[in-house]
């Protein structure tokens, strides 16, 4: 079984920024590569967010919230992804979480942002 695992958040003032990472513990190179990968976020009472993607070719799409300020990119040598974050404010506190699609119903624990002074 695939597990996700998120790492790299943290408290950060207002406008700081921050780089999240997301292993895919147990997957195999062909498989990481095969498919679409997802970082998403949460807050409490509210539904997990989808922020950013990236296409097995490398193609990026983003939420209007985090566009021009998040970058997801991928290591395939490491079999990873990772989350560039700028220019944070406090509404992007919040629980972050990363998703491979070959495997949509494994999720990891998330890792926690909080944006505040």
């Amino acid at each position: 079984q695939v597990q996700p695992v998120e790492s790299g958040g943290g408290l950060v003032q207002p406008g700081g920024s921050l780089s999240l990472s997301c292993e895919f513990r147990g997957i195999i190179t062909s498989v990481f590569n095969s498919n679409d990968m997802e970082w998403y976020r949460q807050v409490p009472e509210k539904q997990r967010e989808l922020i950013a993607s990236i296409t097995r070719a490398g193609t990026t799409n983003y939420a209007d919230s985090v566009k021009g300020r998040f970058t997801v990119y991928k290591d395939n040598a490491r079999k990873k992804i990772h989350l560039q974050m700028n220019s944070l404010q406090p509404d992007d506190t919040a629980v972050y979480y990363c998703r491979h699609l070959f495997y949509p119903q494994s999720w990891g624990r998330g890792t926690l942002v909080a944006v505040s002074s």
